[in-house]
């Protein structure tokens, strides 16, 4: 254990060294340390040497009736606590943050969120934005601190027992939200769009879970695809996340067919000189990937999302992730004698059948395929009502489909399904022997 102390532990740089940046993010840290404001602390973007090292996460606590920040160090298998009184605390972080370590930090108090961020060169910068709710979204650190130090307003305690505040994957400082129209030209959350942003939010979350888990987990470049990627909220937002947050080459790609989105979606890349970025027309069908990493398909009606998982199958895929949209394929098929008939009669019953079903055979065939996969509720039914996810993980090593291919048959044969669309494309290729 004792390399991993050290390697948690290096010895920090003085301040008056560092880069400016990081000396004002410090300030500013240590500021909402001692009001009392701080919520949360997280590093992440790691391009140092220690294997494994994901992130560092931090908050405020008190042992002894003294003020500590306790600090996480989570590795892909393990996590290393360690509390520190403030002043060791503060001394401690600067030396985990550069180009050559941590690339971002995020700073989370009730009213604003700060981020420290450090591009390859090593130069670093600091942006300040109010969380959702808060006056004055946009104003720069120095604006927002004369106020603060003005208002004096009273605030809600941070809980220093457990920290519950929702952690948020995104600023709504970032520029892709204002030219998408989530914030306004100020930064502020446009109220119409706060049930985008939770669903935004969502779903970078199930990727980042996703990507941890997967071989992708210390990648350096990530190929992404999104199919029916629309306005491209989502797609902007992963690209953002992967390239902003966690400091990964990511390569990603809007594929759309209506031309007029491809149009303004294409606009928005080149206003923010986005790297790494592209949006193009084209279908689920026909598209072929020069490389693909994660197979993003989002509401594409009924058999289109079992091409684009069969895409992502066929392409090798780590990450296959998927909201199923309309299910018409299976539905007429209950209808053959059977003992639930008198059950599905009824329309609303026959659909949900049909969903359950068509969605339970795709999760099982990206098993029979290679991959782990999960079906759950992505957002509430309050923000969508198109809020189931097929989330599938590429595994490391192969096993055995025999018992995965039995359930399937058994489940079409008392179900009296004759076919269904992703079983006929894989069998179709050779990549899955007939289940029925």
């Amino acid at each position: 254990m004792a390399p991993i102390v050290a390697a948690v532990t290096p010895s920090p740089a003085p301040l008056d060294a560092a880069d400016p940046a990081l000396t004002r993010f410090m300030g500013l840290l240590s500021r909402a340390l001692d009001e009392g404001h701080c919520e949360k602390l997280m590093l992440a973007g790691y391009h140092g040497d220690e294997p494994q090292l994901e992130r560092v996460l931090a908050r405020p606590i008190e042992l002894r009736g003294q003020p500590q920040l306790s600090l996480v160090w989570r590795y892909k298998t393990r996590d290393i606590t360690k509390n520190l009184p403030l002043a060791e605390a503060l001394a401690t972080l600067p030396a985990l943050l550069g180009p050559r370590g941590f690339r971002n930090a995020h700073l989370h108090t009730p009213g604003e969120e700060v981020q420290l961020a450090f591009s390859k060169k090593g130069k670093g910068s600091v942006r300040v934005g109010k969380v959702a709710g808060a006056d004055n979204a946009g104003a720069d650190d120095e604006a927002a601190a004369g106020a603060h130090e003005q208002r004096r307003e009273p605030h809600r305690e941070p809980n220093r027992e457990h920290n519950r505040e929702k952690h948020r994957y995104l600023e709504l400082s970032r520029p892709f939200l204002r030219e998408l129209g989530v914030t306004d030209a100020q930064g502020r959350l446009v109220p119409a769009m706060s049930r985008k942003w939770k669903q935004i939010n969502k779903f970078v979350e199930v990727l980042a879970g996703a990507l941890a888990a997967s071989p992708l987990a210390d990648a350096r470049q990530v190929n992404v695809v999104d199919f029916g990627s629309g306005k491209g909220y989502l797609t902007f937002a992963v690209h953002d996340w992967l390239r902003h947050t966690r400091g990964v080459d990511a390569r990603v790609t809007g594929v759309e067919l209506r031309q007029d989105l491809v149009a303004l979606c294409g606009g928005v890349i080149d206003r923010l000189g986005l790297e790494g970025m592209a949006y193009e027309q084209g279908d689920v069908r026909d598209y072929h990937p020069q490389a693909l990493n994660v197979m993003i398909a989002l509401h594409a009606c009924d058999i289109a999302t079992d091409y684009a998982i069969h895409l992502g199958i066929r392409a090798g895929a780590e990450i296959i992730l998927s909201s199923p949209c309309c299910h018409k394929q299976v539905r007429p098929q209950l209808l053959s004698p059977h003992p639930l008939r008198p059950i599905l009669q009824h329309g609303i019953h026959l659909g949900q059948e049909a969903e359950m079903l068509t969605d339970g055979l795709r999760a099982l065939l990206l098993d029979a395929a290679g991959y782990d996969t999960q079906v759950f509720e992505f957002i509430s039914l309050e923000h969508t009502n198109k809020n189931k996810m097929i989330l599938a993980v590429k595994r490391a090593k192969p096993r055995d489909n025999t018992e995965v291919l039995a359930q399937i048959r058994e489940i079409k044969a008392f179900y009296g399904i004759r076919e269904q669309a992703l079983e006929s494309l894989l069998i179709a290729d050779g990549r899955l022997a007939a289940a029925a």
